[in-house]
């Protein structure tokens, strides 16, 4: 029979979070029930909210679940409950880049994550308000809500004694900064490397780089205390866009070759530009920032002759079940320190915490469910 829950619920664009008691559908066979222990918050989730990113709405966001398995659909093979959990994207697991190893460039990523219509593919809805659906399966989890029905395919296990306020972010901005460093752009010994924009994605992107024995990493941004903490994970230089002519100083750097590789996470075309021109030859650029739809760039074209290239990435072309574990064995020998990025809030809070990451005084906040 239906479960009765507690979600943050999205009205319309530009509306509160407001905590409402919604009905969440019978599992499915491929569907789990997870007991949502934390949620981080992400800019994706605010740009959808903001209005920049279609969704249905009314409906329920959040796509960085963790929690703990209550129960599974009866063709559910990768847990079971009791087991804890981080939630990621879901992905169809049978087109040729799912089977590649490349999920996050499935071909129904977009239509199933995002663009799905709040339901399932037969149409049918996972969460109601009294006798109105509402938009769900966001990611596949819809994890702002106290408990959620979510696709097998989002599903990671992972080990009972990870700290779930710190196992959350995994599922979407610390894979992709880390999962760009390493899984695309793998910089070799020696290169170079700057990070445009030291939110949590670039921070976890710097140390990823910091794995590696690169000759620079450089954190770009306007936030003194964010370019203090790139040192702390990592970064060997800093440079503050406010005070600071960063070409030059990213010149001086490289003694005028140019930086090998450069990441973009601000979605910021202008910054992106700056970063494509710091760029030597043979230069890659990485853009992972989340732009209103439609978004265009200009750049020099002759500067591209030289070499350069820019690549898209999406959960920095990351496999979940694999690719999540491995970063929480980082977190665990202290080589991805999550707790200096993460800050905690009560579900209830939800508001605030997206307001203090519009405003940057946050850098990743996570939702607490026991404190809702």
């Amino acid at each position: 029979m239906p479960i009765t829950t507690t979600a943050a619920v999205v009205d319309a664009p530009g509306e509160p979070f407001t905590l409402q008691q919604v009905e969440l559908d019978d599992l499915r066979p491929d569907e789990v029930l997870v007991r949502m222990v934390a949620a981080g918050l992400c800019h994706t989730d605010l740009s959808v909210h903001a209005g920049y990113i279609p969704f249905a709405l009314p409906g329920v966001l959040g796509h960085e679940g963790a929690g703990v398995v209550e129960a599974v659909g009866s063709g559910v093979t990768r847990v079971a409950p009791g087991d804890s959990v981080a939630l990621s994207f879901t992905s169809c697991g049978q087109c040729r880049h799912c089977r590649s190893g490349h999920p996050a460039y499935c071909a129904t990523w977009v239509p199933a994550n995002m663009f799905n219509g709040g339901v399932r593919a037969d149409g049918s809805a996972t969460i109601r308000r009294g006798e109105e659906n509402l938009g769900g399966r966001f990611f596949g989890q819809s994890s702002f809500s106290a408990k959620a029905v979510v696709d097998e395919r989002s599903v990671v296990k992972v080990d009972a004694d990870l700290p779930l306020e710190l196992v959350a972010p995994l599922g979407c901005g610390i894979q992709t900064g880390a999962g760009t460093v390493l899984n695309i752009l793998r910089p070799g010994a020696g290169s170079t490397l700057a990070v445009f924009g030291t939110g949590a994605v670039g921070l976890a992107a710097i140390a990823a780089a910091a794995l590696n024995p690169l000759a620079a990493v450089v954190a770009v941004d306007r936030v003194e205390a964010r370019l203090d903490l790139a040192l702390e994970l990592g970064a060997t230089h800093r440079v503050n866009a406010e005070t600071e002519d960063v070409a030059k100083v990213l010149g001086d750097i490289t003694n005028g070759a140019g930086l090998d590789y450069v990441i973009d996470t601000t979605a910021n075309m202008g910054v992106l530009r700056t970063a494509v021109e710091a760029l030597g030859t043979f230069g890659s650029a990485a853009a992972i920032g989340a732009a209103p739809i439609g978004t265009e760039i200009s750049l020099d074209y002759t500067g591209l002759l030289v070499g350069r290239s820019i690549v898209g990435v999406t959960e920095g072309d990351s496999d979940p079940e694999t690719f999540i574990p491995v970063l929480a064995d980082l977190h665990r020998q202290g080589r991805l320190p999550l707790d200096k990025i993460v800050k905690t809030y009560p579900f209830a809070e939800i508001n605030q915490a997206a307001a203090d990451a519009r405003d940057g005084s946050t850098i990743k906040p996570v939702l607490l469910f026991d404190a809702a």
